[in-house]
């Protein structure tokens, strides 16, 4: 092993413990591959599954590992028109699995999330019967401050960048606390605990993902 890969797996265990302290399911898997034949295993046939925005949840291949599958897709990238997302954004309460990827984690497992519509936020926090978390080791932080610190100051700036949107931190790249009425930092979800307990599994991925 790598000394990277010897530090991935210590943070790993450390964090597996604190997040089952606080009502989490939570697992840890090397790499990117490793962790969609997790989620996949995870989610049974006949599921309904749809996920929030999330970069990382792309680049692995997680959702094109659901085509060879027998499940329940709600994919809002496939829609007809901005109606039939909003049906989307609304069916995803209902939905068996909920899958997203988070702007941040402490090493001592509070969830940090930023969102502009508020719709990944609200279904994380409420709805879908369970939700999995998908998180690149990248995006631990040492303690909650530092874990909304980058999400406003690294994630927000970099999301923009995908948007045809003018914010300030897409000009410069750097958070100006704005009150765009462009802004994707309307709503700031922070999780201390799963509720119900289990509801949330939180899959760590020893691999750079996501923003």
């Amino acid at each position: 092993m790598t000394p990277r890969e010897i530090r991935n797996e210590k943070l790993a265990e450390k964090m597996i413990k604190n997040l089952k302290r606080r009502n989490f399911e939570a697992c840890y898997c090397a790499t990117s591959e490793e962790a969609v034949k997790k989620i996949n295993e995870l989610i049974p046939d006949g599921s309904s599954v749809t996920w929030g925005g999330s970069m990382t949840i792309r680049d692995m291949g997680l959702v094109k590992s659901f085509e060879s599958r027998n499940l329940v897709v709600l994919d809002r990238d496939k829609a007809k028109d901005p109606d039939e997302v909003q049906a989307i954004y609304r069916k995803a309460f209902s939905c068996d699995y909920y899958l997203s990827s988070v702007n941040a984690i402490s090493e001592d497992g509070v969830i940090v999330n930023i969102d502009g519509n508020g719709n990944r936020v609200a279904a994380i926090t409420f709805g879908p019967k369970r939700v999995i978390l998908v998180v690149g080791l990248n995006k631990v932080t040492q303690d909650v401050q530092s874990a909304l610190a980058r999400a406003r100051s690294t994630a927000s700036p970099i999301n923009t960048a995908r948007f045809e949107i003018n914010t300030p931190c897409k000009t410069d790249g750097v958070c100006h606390n704005c009150n765009s009425p462009e802004s994707i930092c309307n709503y700031f979800q922070f999780i201390r605990n799963s509720h119900p307990a289990g509801r949330h599994i939180v899959v760590l991925v020893g691999e750079d993902l996501g923003y």
